[in-house]
């Protein structure tokens, strides 16, 4: 592999021109492409197969009226005033008619007459139904439908927008995603030393990610995918990005350190060493993301193989567009230290302009060596506390608890917020986890259906759980009604989640016992299935994670027990992960530090997301890290100073990767969307975590206590495994200054991509 990303590198380096013409073309077509014919995400979580979902399109089949969009609007008198007073009903009848008119709304509510007000007179909801899903709602519609309550405002009414319609898609862009972007030049421009050199790494993610964000965007148009998923791959994309970019000029600038070494020699060195370590990370990262295909849910495949693509792109980027600048900038990136070898290509005809953000000279790697040498020499007390210390970080991960947003985890300046504790106030809490009964008289006798409906809503109506059984609605046949019930607890308390299985087991028997079928669905029921959905899948995406990591692990290191050690890290580092996310944001801690509006049950597809994205990164560490303790150990047989040499060399540029990946990630946790917050928080804490205690503390302990046997593999075991060759074994010897001055001398030689010159 490091033989032939080499001739890659160099390559790219001599055909700079023609590779940046490629990527620039490649971002102006998809950018055209995204922006003019971009489709439409959406903001809901639906999973095939699921009672709630077999309901909905049950619904969207034969009862189309009740399986539209809704906007619910929510009234609230002002102090000493009641809904029922004559001002008031004036101005809600007129916000009403306003309401009506708004396009694709096809029916509207009056709670004057659907008694849809709260004992004490205060607070009353209309529901205006759309004719099509909440996804297809326009936006001009929902701001037509703004404006329409502007008579109640006027007024002295508070007016809120609740339902599926005003869900806010998830955005991206704002001030703290530029802050984590500009901390992530700061951390380059200190791990460089150059400001020539951080903006590398900055500029080639970006064209990255422009390529496959807007890529995705135009996928959509053919491809139903949530607005998530446009921002994990934008998350994604963006931070792996600028590390790998960051490896390969890192390795270029170490090379440069020698005056003597040439420049074409050393880009192509750093992409088939450092590379090699860049194109197996991304490859672990792109396999994780797309094994999300394996939980059966759509939308999580959707999101992984975006996520997947966009890593793919930051692949490809780094070993052809990081080169082919590297070669732009030539002498530019070498060292101030090195400033014979920089006077040399001067001379020569390079580049005189010098880099002067260059620090003073330094032996690289100091504390890296230093904090190398703690780890080898004291590794019991280290791996004592790091693993306590992570377990105890993990304690509160027992209690976790999945589920679906709602509005209630909406911004408390938002009208969804708003909306929701208007209704809590006015109805009690299991308002907001309102369930919808389905039941499907098709193949029931006409003559019984309405006789087993109302068994049904008996039933239903005698469970302690229940407040509130509303009316039925059927259609004009009577083969399929529909019936609102209200529990009396809210969408996150467990008692609902009982409630929920309860119905399924008891309140469907009448219709059961008649040939008919029945379905308990809502978006709170939806939540609880998709849950279950992702529970019952975890353990078989867990179990490819640990499988590929041992694999992949044991074909780059040629070890078991390296494997072994990397997987139980990764272990570590995802139940710390989950643990803290759970404290913050399901039991409520430092919620107004991070801007969390509610606390509540974590988003059912964080903990996979998290999982499989972590992984990817957390082999991005090791690969980098341990590769440069192996080539060490191979090439000198001393296994304790093997791993004080890997930190050395690699505990700078592994710090300040985790530095960047916080930075991008730690940038979206300030995002308005409560999906997006916790994605955001997972991947900062989990990257911290992995990078600082795990990688650069737990793994350098454990590789000292292993010794040599870490680096053991059985003779049989070491013949059937491949040679993959990460370490750059297999690179022809080093070009000098010197060397290089006689070659181009000489006749050109177009040296072809994959040349051996052994």
């Amino acid at each position: 592999m490091a033989k032939r990303l080499y001739a890659l590198g160099r390559w790219a380096a001599r055909r700079r021109g023609r590779v940046l013409a490629v990527w620039v073309l490649l971002l102006a077509v998809a950018a055209g492409l995204g922006t003019t014919l971009g489709g439409k995400v959406t903001t809901e979580f639906s999973v095939p197969g699921v009672e709630s979902q077999q309901a909905q399109d049950l619904l969207k089949a034969k009862f189309p009226q009740a399986a539209g969009g809704t906007a619910r609007v929510v009234f609230a008198a002002p102090e000493g005033a009641k809904l029922g007073d004559a001002k008031e009903r004036r101005a809600i009848a007129a916000t009403l008619k306003e309401v009506a008119a708004v396009p694709g709304v096809i029916n509207v509510t009056d709670p004057a007459t659907t008694g849809a007000v709260s004992r004490d007179g205060t607070v009353g909801y209309a529901d205006a139904l759309f004719g099509k899903p909440a996804n297809s709602v326009p936006q001009s519609a929902k701001d037509r439908l703004d404006d329409a309550l502007d008579p109640a405002r006027k007024a002295g009414l508070d007016v809120e927008l609740g339902g599926t319609v005003s869900t806010p898609p998830a955005e991206v862009g704002g001030p703290a995603e530029v802050v984590g972007v500009v901390v992530a030049f700061v951390v380059l421009a200190l791990a460089l030393s150059s400001l020539v050199a951080a903006g590398l790494p900055l500029v080639t993610a970006l064209v990255g990610v422009g390529v496959g964000v807007m890529t995705v965007q135009f996928l959509s148009r053919y491809i139903q995918m949530t607005s998530t998923a446009t921002v994990l791959a934008l998350m994604i994309g963006l931070a792996v990005g600028i590390d790998y970019a960051l490896f390969i000029v890192s390795r270029h600038r170490e090379q440069l350190a020698d005056p003597e070494q040439d420049v074409s020699d050393s880009i192509g060195r750093a992409t088939g060493t450092a590379g090699s370590a860049v194109t197996f990370a991304g490859v672990t990262v792109i396999i994780a993301l797309a094994a999300l295909a394996t939980t059966g849910i759509p939308f999580l495949t959707v999101m992984g193989l975006a996520a997947a693509g966009t890593v793919l792109l930051a692949v490809l980027v780094a070993l052809t567009l990081v080169p082919a600048l590297l070669g732009f900038l030539g002498e530019r990136l070498r060292p101030k230290s090195a400033d014979k070898g920089a006077d040399k290509g001067a001379d020569k005809g390079g580049d005189k302009s010098v880099d002067k953000s260059n620090s003073r000279a330094r032996k690289p790697g100091s504390w890296g060596l230093a904090w190398g040498r703690l780890m080898t020499r004291f590794p019991v007390p280290v791996l004592v506390v790091s693993v306590l210390g992570l377990l105890a970080l993990a304690l509160p991960a027992t209690g976790l608890r999945l589920g679906l947003p709602s509005n209630e985890t909406q911004p408390t300046a938002s009208t969804q917020h708003k909306s929701y504790e208007l209704l809590t106030k006015g109805f009690g809490p299991g308002f907001n986890a309102t369930l919808v009964v389905v039941v499907d008289g098709t193949h029931v006798p006409a003559g019984q259906r309405e006789t087993v409906v109302k068994k049904v809503a008996d039933t239903v109506g005698k469970d302690p759980g229940i407040a509130t059984v509303a009316p039925p609605n059927a259609t004009p046949d009577g083969a399929i009604t529909v019936f609102g019930v209200v529990p009396r607890t809210g969408p996150d308390d467990r008692r609902t989640t009982d409630l929920v299985h309860r119905l399924r087991d008891d309140a469907v028997t009448p219709v059961t016992d008649a040939g008919g079928t029945a379905y308990v669905a809502g978006a709170t029921a939806a939540g609880i299935d998709v849950s279950a959905k992702l529970a019952s899948a975890l353990p078989l995406f867990v179990t490819i994670i640990v499988v590929l990591a041992l694999l992949l692990l044991m074909l780059a290191f040629r070890s078991i027990l390296v494997p072994l050690k990397a997987v139980l890290g990764f272990l570590l580092s995802i139940a710390a992960s989950v643990g803290a996310v759970v404290w913050v944001f399901q039991d409520g801690h430092l919620t107004g530090l991070f801007q969390v509006a509610a606390a509540a049950p974590i988003a059912c597809f964080v903990p996979v997301l998290l999982i499989g994205v972590l992984f990817g990164l957390a082999m991005d560490y090791e690969v980098f890290l341990v590769s440069r303790m192996r080539e060490h150990f191979h090439h000198h047989r001393d296994a304790r100073a093997a791993v004080e040499h890997g930190v050395e060399r690699s505990g700078r540029v592994v710090t300040a990767a985790a530095l960047i990946m916080a930075a991008v990630f730690g940038g979206f946790i300030f995002n308005h969307d409560p999906t997006v917050k916790t994605i955001g928080f997972a991947l900062t804490i989990g990257v911290l975590i992995d990078a600082f205690v795990v990688r650069l503390t737990i793994v350098p302990a454990v590789l000292s206590l292993l010794g040599r046997h870490a680096w053991a593999l059985p003779k049989w075991l070491d013949r059937a495994v491949p040679n993959v060759d990460i370490e750059g074994d297999s690179l022809p010897p080093r070009t000098t200054t010197g060397q290089a001055a006689e070659r181009t001398a000489a006749p050109a030689d177009p040296e072809p991509v994959g040349a051996d010159k052994n």
